[in-house]
């Protein structure tokens, strides 16, 4: 068996069988509500900044797309839904992508590692915690080249994923900035660090957003990087 059959055996047998209904991903979760809401803003933020505001003329493509949720959310921030397209690697998840997404959004069941798309198709190409479900630094890479290859010279990619292992999670490996600067050479890389630890939002957010925010300001109690990558003539990384 190569190497990426047994990264998609590691795929299936980890995310497969997860439970869609976990309640620590319940928007009725404060926890989890806080989360999605300074992600959003920080998103919307980042393309603000970048020039890809508004979205209804840009082609987006998500690389490990899930359900769909990322999709639908472009959608409802001004991206037409033909211009839309995931790929995720399961297919019950592609399914019901399939079925919550408008009927224009192409969803695709696909390693992310071989996309079948022209170079330079999407003016912007999103991730979300697709690399840190990945143990193979030879898939990484493959699937880092694939990305930029399908991005337009203008475009950029946007990369939200953990920078630290998960303790409790033997499955989720955090990416660290140097590794996301090898994944990405001759890039420009913008990083900030985001998301309050899971643990910490979770206990707090029922009773008090305002500590939540004030606790996010610490670099170190933050979990996740958000970033941005663009092809440039002078590479460099910043990280905060």
């Amino acid at each position: 068996m190569n190497s990426t059959s047994l990264e998609e055996k590691h795929i299936h047998e980890a995310y497969g069988v997860r439970a869609a209904t976990d309640a620590r991903y319940s928007f009725f979760d404060q926890g989890q509500l806080f989360r999605i809401h300074q992600l959003e803003r920080g998103i919307l933020a980042s393309l603000r900044l970048h020039g890809l505001e508004p979205l209804h003329s840009r082609r987006i493509l998500e690389v490990g797309c899930g359900t769909g949720y990322w999709l639908r959310q472009f959608i409802q921030w001004g991206a037409r839904p033909e211009n839309l397209t995931g790929v995720d690697l399961l297919a019950e998840r592609v399914a019901e992508a399939m079925e919550l997404c408008p009927p224009q959004v192409k969803i695709h069941r696909a390693n992310a590692a071989t996309l079948h798309f022209a170079e330079g198709t999407f003016d912007l190409v999103f991730q979300a915690t697709l690399f840190t479900s990945i143990f193979d630094p030879d898939i990484k890479h493959q699937i880092a080249a694939e990305m930029m290859r399908v991005t337009k010279r203008d475009g950029l990619i946007l990369w939200y994923d953990f920078r630290v292992n998960n303790p409790s999670n033997a499955d989720v490996q955090g990416v660290r900035s140097r590794e996301i600067q090898k994944l990405f050479p001759s890039c420009d890389i913008t990083l900030h660090r985001v998301t309050l630890a899971p643990p910490l939002v979770r206990r707090l957010a029922r009773y008090s957003w305002v500590t939540c925010y004030l606790l996010e300001k610490i670099p170190s109690l933050c979990t996740h990087y958000l970033g941005v990558i663009r092809k440039q003539v002078t590479p460099g990384i910043v990280s905060s």
